[in-house]
């Protein structure tokens, strides 16, 4: 697996390991930006609408909606996944990171100082996934509990920023504690999500997923298997309140993000959770999706990369 990554910072294509920021750019400062992350399917970005759309949503909340558009942005990634490849031949999936900051100016928290609106940074690696022998042992997850969700009413988790020192403080603790990952709680005590994805229970045949108002951001991998997934494949699924009592009650758990789609948990704090690969909802809902995915690279030919 390479580990070299392709970095197109306002349009100029470099290794990522040159420096290209400003000090004074304010994504580097204060954490002033947002960004989100595709991946590519066969070849294709998958989302590439969903994204787009949430990263508006992201920027619209910050005050500070991208100077570009979705199709100038679009060609600026075609153009660094082709280098990308250029220097690391291939045809294996793409991960794709684009960061849009306020900009640079003078230093000081005032929005107005910032004199470089719509900076912005693709990143492009290979996609990374768990290794098989992880993947069907589980992930191991453990309760967040010195750190608490960030609430809606601060810096809201639906928004993507640069900011994410909330969700790294909580993975440090369950990675010291010999997690692969956390689960977070708001303030009410309620499960949200864990550091990077959104997560799931499944419960007599049932999907159940903590709702948007818990503070959680709106995943795409998520939206798109309450929404698609689990209605085709004839799965009840939906949002609910869940505390972590109910972790015991429980049949299945599993992990949902963009880069890695479904992933099942084996164990939350030493309670441990079906991994019968004959009975596994989490394992139809993930070949469901991969379904999905293929039938959506071929529908959307305009977003393939090579």
């Amino acid at each position: 697996m390479s580990k070299y990554v392709q970095a197109n910072t306002g349009g100029r294509l470099h290794p990522a390991s040159e420096p290209s920021i400003p000090p004074l750019n304010r994504g580097f400062l204060y954490g002033d930006a947002v960004y989100e992350v595709w991946r590519t399917y066969h070849g294709v970005i998958f989302g590439w609408e969903e994204h787009w759309a949430r990263l508006e949503r992201s920027a619209a909340a910050l005050h500070m909606p991208p100077p570009f558009s979705r199709a100038q942005m679009l060609g600026e990634i075609k153009r660094t996944v082709a280098e990308f490849r250029r220097r690391v031949p291939g045809t294996g999936d793409v991960y794709i990171r684009l960061q849009v900051t306020r900009g640079g100016g003078t230093i000081g928290l005032d929005p107005a100082l910032a004199e470089e609106p719509g900076f912005f940074i693709i990143l492009v690696q290979e996609n990374t996934l768990h290794p098989g022998e992880k993947f069907r042992a589980g992930l191991r997850l453990a309760l967040a509990r010195d750190c608490r969700r960030n609430a809606r009413g601060t810096l809201d988790p639906a928004w993507k920023t640069g900011n994410y020192l909330n969700n790294i403080l909580c993975l440090r603790e369950a990675r010291l504690r010999g997690a692969d990952e956390v689960v977070i709680l708001n303030l009410a005590g309620e499960i949200t999500e864990a550091a990077v994805c959104n997560i799931a229970f499944v419960r007599a045949g049932a999907v159940l997923t903590p709702p948007a108002g818990a503070g959680i951001l709106a995943g795409i991998t998520r939206g798109i298997l309450l929404e698609k997934i689990a209605p085709a494949l004839g799965i009840p699924a939906r949002e609910e309140r869940i505390m972590p009592e109910d972790i015991a009650r429980m049949d299945e758990c599993f992990l949902l993000s963009s880069t890695k789609d479904l992933t099942p948990v084996s164990s939350i704090d030493g309670h441990h959770y079906r991994l019968d690969e004959a009975r596994s909802v989490t394992l139809r809902l993930k070949q469901g999706f991969a379904d999905y995915a293929r039938a959506y690279a071929a529908a959307h030919p305009e977003l393939g990369v090579y």
